[in-house]
């Protein structure tokens, strides 16, 4: 008896020694075990989906978003798309595209199967949510997935509250908005990611199951601009804006170091305790590299609305700048 018992143990302690010891590189008595980590991206090296490749599509020919289409290419655009709305039902309901399925965020790699090869388009409120859903989907494997450009509020006024009423300026005067010289830039450890496959595509489909799981991860501009030092701030602006327009305090400007190869910088500890929080122009390109930091297992979010959040009337700007004359007039079904 005394003999089935150390079995029975013995029995219930490997599924932990494996779970323990598979993202550390231990010896298990048949050699070291790579890493999760680096099982992951190297597959995401090795199939394109990298940062930059994710904002732009393989080979750079697929851009992230689109924009809202003009009256006379309605038609062709409605064709070409397989829509997924992840608004509320209500929402949806209220005014939508012609076409568009109303799907919940978590069903979105599953309702992927049924687009048939078609594109993707996925759309929101302001283009924000949709971008980091895009970001999953073309990392699951539907490439040629984008995001509507502003969501439905560059679609047309009766739906462009969303970002009507959340542009602002709460950094203008603020102590916490600078216009210094960006800081240098650091290379941290590698996160950890927990899993027992050795198959690098097992463990992103996994990963990306999961962040959709999660939902999408954001942060209050104003919380952040308020105490930047309790959050790991990454900056998705050029040279020339992050200086010329200003930035909060700190923050890392990554828009050309944010990769898996090249520089090796990725730009936050996954040791620290502070939130990592990335921001851009719009909140939409944040919300893909946010999506892509999740999967590679940072515990990532995307400031909501981005500069036209913190400051919008800012005169060294006008790209990516939203206001009321940005939405198109194009027609809402219900």
């Amino acid at each position: 008896m005394k003999n089935l018992k150390l079995i029975v143990i013995g029995f219930l302690l490997i599924p932990a020694l494996f779970l323990t010891s598979c993202d550390r590189g231990d010896d298990l008595g048949g050699g070291e075990v790579t890493p999760a980590f680096s099982l992951l991206k190297d597959y995401m090296v090795a199939n394109q989906l990298d940062l930059n490749n994710i904002l732009s599509g393989p080979g750079g020919t697929i851009k992230f978003v689109v924009g809202a289409p003009a009256d006379a290419d309605l038609d062709a655009f409605l064709d070409k798309y397989y829509i997924l709305d992840i608004r509320s039902g209500d929402a949806f309901n209220s005014g939508h595209i012609q076409g568009a399925k109303n799907i919940a965020f978590e069903n979105i790699l599953t309702e992927a199967a049924n687009a048939n090869g078609k594109p993707i388009l996925m759309v929101c409120y302001t283009g924000q949510t949709a971008c980091y859903a895009t970001s999953l989907m073309r990392m699951y494997g539907y490439s040629d997935t984008q995001a509507l450009k502003w969501g439905m509020s560059g679609w047309n006024p009766a739906t462009a509250g969303s970002w009507n009423n959340n542009i602002g300026d709460i950094a203008q005067g603020s102590s916490n908005w600078t216009y210094s010289s960006e800081p240098a830039n650091q290379i941290f450890t590698d996160p950890t990611i927990s899993s027992l496959s050795q198959d690098g595509h097992d463990i992103l489909m996994s990963r990306i199951e999961d962040v959709v799981d999660g939902g999408f991860k954001t942060a209050s501009n104003v919380d952040v601009l308020a105490s930047p030092s309790n959050f790991f701030v990454n900056n998705y602006f050029s040279a020339t804006d992050y200086t010329g327009f200003g930035h909060i305090s700190n923050a890392y400007r990554v828009k050309e170091e944010l990769l898996l190869v090249g520089n090796g910088y990725l730009a936050m500890n996954p040791d620290s305790n502070a939130k990592i929080v990335s921001y851009c122009y719009t909140g939409q390109t944040s919300a893909v590299l946010t999506a892509w930091l999740n999967v590679l297992g940072y515990d990532a979010y995307s400031l909501t609305f981005g500069m036209n959040g913190l400051y919008n009337s800012n005169s060294a700007w006008t790209s990516n700048k939203w206001s009321a004359s940005v939405s198109k007039n194009l027609p809402l079904v219900n």
